[in-house]
């Protein structure tokens, strides 16, 4: 090998291993949720509305138990940007920071809700035909196509739904009917084809899913 050429080679490789810590250093990792500070304001800012563990509280109030972390910290944040309206929520969320936001979501995702039921004997046939297969002749599609057939949801894409409190569920799915609720297009899209009584049915549908 010329001696040149031996030269540029030796340099090259250097140059190559050189770089590899300069964008090591801009690929840091982040830093893991703080389940302690998680549950502090679960206690101090939450628990009124929600429990202490954001358990089976009242009806008219998500379970969080057990909901993806990615979920609730981009709801957390909506509510504080007032992309989804919520008085109450806004004035709860204005008061967290994004880590703040991230401790308490990541808080509630290690809780496991206790199971839900479904409450009407002559609707739970509709939501299920609903939640499974959707309503063809309207375009309606299942929603186990998002939330999975389980109700399980995906992870950083679709929420958990499996044992919601039915009154909280047919709330949310109405407003995103009917304007009241505007932070997702898709859903507002999929439920401005349903009528009351299916929005009822599948809401108490999903209240028994596990």
């Amino acid at each position: 090998m010329k001696p040149a050429l031996s030269t540029f080679l030796l340099a090259a490789a250097i140059s190559a291993f050189a770089v590899v810590p300069a964008h090591a250093e801009t690929a840091k990792p982040s830093a893991k949720p703080d389940l302690k500070k998680g549950e502090a304001i679960s206690t101090q800012v939450c628990a009124a509305c929600h429990t202490a563990d954001g358990s089976r509280g009242s009806p008219a109030n998500p379970i969080l138990q057990g909901q993806h972390p990615e979920y609730l910290a981009k709801q957390l944040s909506e509510f504080k940007s007032g992309k989804r309206d919520n008085a109450i929520m806004k004035g709860m969320a204005s008061t967290l920071s994004d880590e703040d936001m991230k401790n308490v979501a990541a808080f509630y995702a290690t809780k496991q809700a206790k199971p839900g039921f479904a409450k009407s004997k002559d609707t739970v046939a509709l939501g299920e035909k609903i939640f499974r297969g959707g309503i063809a002749d309207r375009n309606v599609p299942a929603c186990a196509g998002c939330h999975s057939p389980t109700g399980a949801g995906i992870p950083s894409v679709y929420p958990r739904l499996a044992g919601q409190h039915a009154d909280y569920t047919q709330a949310q799915l109405l407003g995103f009917r009917d304007g009241g609720r505007k932070n997702n297009a898709q859903m507002s899209g999929v439920v401005a084809k349903m009528n009351d009584r299916e929005i009822k049915a599948v809401a108490d549908y999903i209240a028994g899913l596990q």
